[in-house]
């Protein structure tokens, strides 16, 4: 039986199986040499994919300044990474098996250099837009070739463990560092230099890309899904862009409205497309085994809660605690080392050792377990650092480092070499989506839930009425984990088998 009949099977998912090439016992020195050469060219580009998601925020009242961007058009520094990154995802993972992952990840690496420089160099607006959309294009070669040159490199239980653990820890902590790095280097240097800070970065990770194991094209690709690329990047974006004007418009906008069914609408042609083409984009069984599903919707949902957990940690500390940004951004330094904790020390040990679920269902409840604890915030709460934020920080964070190792091994695990490509853009895309429809959800509840208070609290402040705003918002966020904990519980026999 080869692997794609398993995938179809909804046989038992083995994280640890090898999925292009065998393995010998005892590899030479040399060979390993070159497995952690890859892990660490691989967890920079993830620092670079990631980070770019948040540093920018910090920077962008400087930029906006700097170049005269109006209040209307200054999200587009934003939205323009996001809608490239996320709606060429499934297109990068498909080019990535095609050309071969390493020669992607290259070509990801320089461009995303390129693009950064273009955008710190920016001298009007629209320079700025074009290098971001740039950055996102590459972001989408780079994130599932990345994670597909893992899944072929880590082979054996134990290194791949330790190899998820570092990648996902990587991951898990980007945002944070984002937000910090952002306003170190916005109030102490440039912002331009949010953009240029990813230059050398670049450059090292194509330096360590050298050592890097060549692996061989799919030479059986077939051609490109055109159909089936120009629906799934028209949807996707339709989405991410519906859910970034939410904020501002509302979610009763006929604009928003409109974006949100068309791009619905597009996905599911999109998916009609694909169960019928010879050589599908994204094939249909990357989705439909279970354990692989529950990953990704593990993973979606995740980011929706903690996407919107940042929102709130940078608005709270900012205007009720009177902390400066650089100072907000550094309070997320105990959440990012929380998150490492939990990737390498605690999941990257027990991969293999435990089903996933093990892993997911408890680095879930930790999570829902931190933002319960803001959930009981006040306007008037004493102490509020040590007791409050402190626990949810790492409670947060230990979640975080926990869930991503197994979702990432799982949405790549067993899979012919043909579809590794697609299964991690299919994961990177999950984290977009939930990342994008998170900050969005979450913030328009916070918004509607402090005008309420307002209205209905004859002495309300307006410290009092956000706080309460918060509260709603992380109520709702420890709603969606608690629900993503109980539907990881039902598939607790899954375990990797060592």
């Amino acid at each position: 039986m080869n692997p794609a009949d398993n995938e179809q099977s909804g046989t038992e998912l083995r994280p640890d199986a090898p999925e292009t090439q065998d393995t010998t016992a005892g590899p030479s020195a040399d060979t390993a040499r070159r497995r952690w050469w890859t892990l660490i060219a691989v967890s920079a580009a993830q620092l670079l994919v990631v980070l770019d998601g948040t540093i920018v925020n910090i920077a962008l009242p400087s930029a906006q300044s700097a170049l005269g961007m109006s209040d209307a058009s200054r999200q587009w520094a934003i939205t323009a990474y996001a809608l490239a990154f996320g709606g060429l995802l499934l297109i990068g993972g498909r080019v990535s098996s095609a050309l071969g992952h390493r020669r992607t990840f290259l070509i990801g690496l320089v461009g995303f250099a390129a693009a950064s420089a273009l955008g710190g160099a920016a001298a009007n607006p629209e320079m700025l837009f074009g290098a971001r959309a740039l950055q996102g294009v590459f972001a989408a070669l780079l994130a599932p070739a990345g994670l597909s040159l893992l899944t072929i490199t880590f082979t054996e239980p134990g290194e791949r463990g330790r190899a998820f653990g570092v990648f996902a820890a990587v991951g898990a902590a980007g945002s944070a560092v984002g937000l910090v790095a952002g306003g170190l280097l916005t109030e102490y240097a440039s912002w331009r230099w949010c953009l240029y800070v990813n230059v050398p970065v670049a450059l090292l990770a194509v330096l360590g890309t050298t050592f890097v194991p060549r692996d061989r094209p799919v030479r059986d690709a077939g051609r490109l899904d055109v159909a089936g690329a120009l629906l799934s990047a028209t949807g996707f974006a339709a989405v991410v862009y519906g859910f970034n004007e939410a904020q501002p418009l509302g979610w009763g906008s006929p604009k928003v409205l409109a974006l949100l069914a068309g791009g619905v609408l597009l996905l599911a042609a999109f998916a009609a497309v694909e169960v019928r083409a010879p050589r599908p984009l994204l094939p249909m069984r990357v989705l439909l085994h279970r354990a692989r599903a529950g990953a990704f919707v593990a993973i979606t949902l995740l980011f929706v809660a903690m996407f919107g957990f940042y929102l709130f940690m940078s608005y709270y500390t900012q205007t009720v605690l009177g902390y400066s940004p650089v100072e907000a951004g550094l309070t997320l330094i105990i959440n990012a080392f929380a998150a490492l904790v939990g990737a390498t020390l605690i999941a990257g040990k027990l991969h293999g050792r435990v089903a996933p679920a093990a892993l997911i269902v408890p680095g879930l409840l930790a999570a829902a377990a931190g933002m319960f604890i803001l959930t009981r915030l006040t306007s008037q709460s004493t102490d509020v650092f040590p007791l409050y934020l402190v626990p949810a920080l790492i409670l947060t964070g230990l979640g975080l480092g926990c869930v991503m190792p197994p979702t990432a091994s799982l949405a790549t695990a067993d899979m012919p070499p043909h579809d590794i490509g697609a299964a991690a853009a299919a994961y990177n895309a999950s984290q977009q989506l939930g990342a994008a429809l998170g900050t969005a959800l979450l913030n328009t509840v916070a918004a509607s839930a402090t005008a309420t208070y307002l209205a209905s609290t004859a002495d309300a402040t307006p410290t009092a009425a956000s706080v309460h705003g918060y509260t709603t918002a992380l109520t709702v966020a420890f709603g969606i984990l608690v629900a993503a904990a109980c539907v990881s519980a039902l598939e607790p026999r899954r375990a990797a088998r060592p």
